[in-house]
């Protein structure tokens, strides 16, 4: 391979590492989030509003950066995005006030927001359409690793101290940040972005959010939302269901999550690709999304560690390829609006990581089986829509 090939290997490491340090920063305050309230003497209340403040504000700035990424350029919004998110963990490990860490997780969610869709749009940008899959399944990969390796950083870091996990994460996005302004090159020209930005002049979140309802990208953004709903409802509760129904330790929740999402990772490096020039994204995204509802409805009836763990890892696994063949399927109709698209995708992502949670915790209130039972409707529903989005689908499947 010659020296463009070696070029754009170094970009597509470097893009990932961007991608695995944003969600690694992100996973390792979950298992000291805890230790944190009682510290700061905070409500279990306003940690959820903590919560979903970094949810919310990724929420509303996505679609703006996704403009901005087609506008101004992968590189400026990656880098922007780590400095942005580095001096976010630096300020909640320094808070001593319930303000600044709002402002903090606030601005993480900025981060997030400018982050995810540079990198997707910049991976699209330098790979053929033969090789965008693969690569987008390692995308994927990089943010689930992020954050499974993540909590288990975070519990050893915290052994220095409950703020230094916070520290830890400033510095590693910094390190990332300053990587990426000396080592990555912009993929678009001044002239194409020049093109590409005076059509997108005016940018507001209700704009793009409607132009999100066009028929060629409203179904698979929808699909795109159902999994996150589902998904973050069902993570959600997994802890307290298993706890309450099976009476399962914290050791084998971990245990439970931990080998399901290490072998997501897996099956989205080793077979995705594969799996995808076999029987294409959109069949792809039926069988997950019928898979998922399946056997998230199983886990009411079922009891054991084993078929537990069976269960859990066929509902990890099916999520992990629906992921990234949602991803695929959007920057093929993208064309030429990778960044708008990417900036969508992140936008539905979000919707369904605030609302999900929430609704799960009503109905688990309700009844223990509800959030599972309404999570298996919801993914149901999704592959219902790609049925009938059958004849609205333009590109090659």
């Amino acid at each position: 391979m010659g020296p463009p090939s070696r070029k754009k290997n170094l970009s597509l490491i470097l893009l990932l590492s961007n991608l695995f340090i944003a969600f690694l920063g992100i996973g390792l305050v979950v298992p000291i989030m805890p230790s944190y309230m009682r510290a700061l003497n905070l409500s279990g209340e306003i940690m959820g509003y903590l919560v979903a403040a970094f949810a919310f504000a990724q929420l509303v700035v996505s679609p703006i950066a996704g403009v901005w990424v087609d506008k101004y350029g992968r590189k400026k919004l990656i880098v922007s995005g780590l400095f942005v998110f580095a001096f976010s963990e630096l300020l909640f490990g320094l808070g001593n006030h319930v303000s600044v860490l709002f402002l903090s997780r606030i601005l993480g969610g900025i981060g997030a927001a400018f982050i995810t869709p540079a990198v997707t749009a910049f991976v699209a940008d330098i790979t053929s359409l033969e090789e965008r899959p693969k690569a987008l399944g390692y995308v994927s990969a990089a943010i689930s690793a992020g954050f499974i390796i993540g909590p288990g950083v975070g519990g050893f870091i915290a052994d220095l101290g409950v703020r230094a996990p916070f520290f830890f994460a400033a510095g590693i996005a910094l390190v990332a940040a300053i990587f990426s302004l000396i080592l990555l090159k912009e993929p678009l020209s001044k002239e194409q972005l020049t093109e590409m930005g005076s059509n997108k002049v005016r940018i507001s979140f209700i704009g793009e959010l409607k132009k999100s309802f066009h028929p060629l990208y409203f179904i698979p953004l929808i699909i795109v939302f159902v999994l996150a709903f589902g998904l973050a409802a069902y993570e959600t509760m997994f802890g307290l269901f298993v706890d309450e129904k099976f009476g399962f330790t914290p050791k084998d929740i971990s245990i439970l999550i931990t080998v399901g999402a290490i072998f997501g990772v897996v099956a989205q490096v080793v077979i995705f690709g594969k799996l995808v020039e076999k029987i294409g994204e959109k069949r792809l995204i039926q069988i997950t999304l019928l898979v998922a509802a399946i056997f998230i409805s199983l886990s009411v009836f079922i009891s054991g560690y084993w078929i537990v763990m069976i269960v859990t890892f066929i509902v990890f696994l099916a999520c992990d390829l629906l992921r990234p063949a949602l991803t695929t399927m959007l920057s093929k109709l993208a064309g030429d609006e990778q960044g708008f698209v990417a900036g969508m995708n992140s936008t539905y992502t979000s919707l369904g990581n605030i609302i999900g949670p929430a609704l799960a915790g009503i109905l688990f209130d309700l009844n223990i089986n509800l959030p599972y039972i309404f999570a298996s409707i919801v993914l149901m529903a999704g592959f219902i829509l790609t049925i009938v989005w059958r004849g609205q689908q333009k590109v090659e499947a």
